[in-house]
């Protein structure tokens, strides 16, 4: 059995979105998760499937703006507790 480039990609691309479902950790879920849906877009792209673009490059976008969001939440806390102490 020989594989391509592409194939391999693909393949990538659906374990690291398969590892991501797995995390406790919601953080990690969202960076693993969008590292797949990158390499999706991307293999989208090479096998000119549209639908797989946008779809994962959407789903991208939503785990970048609450990653943004987290990260916002984490430091108005960090702020609070040293105004606080």
């Amino acid at each position: 059995m020989e594989f391509n480039t592409v194939e391999l990609l693909g393949y990538a691309s659906s374990l690291m979105v398969a590892v991501s479902l797995m995390m406790k950790d919601i953080v990690w879920l969202r960076v693993l998760n969008f590292v797949g849906c990158v390499l999706f877009t991307t293999y989208g792209f090479m096998i000119d499937a549209m639908p797989v673009v946008v779809t994962n490059g959407f789903i991208a976008c939503v785990n970048i703006y609450f990653l943004a969001k987290m990260q916002q939440e984490r430091s108005k806390q960090a702020n609070l507790a040293c105004e606080s102490a």
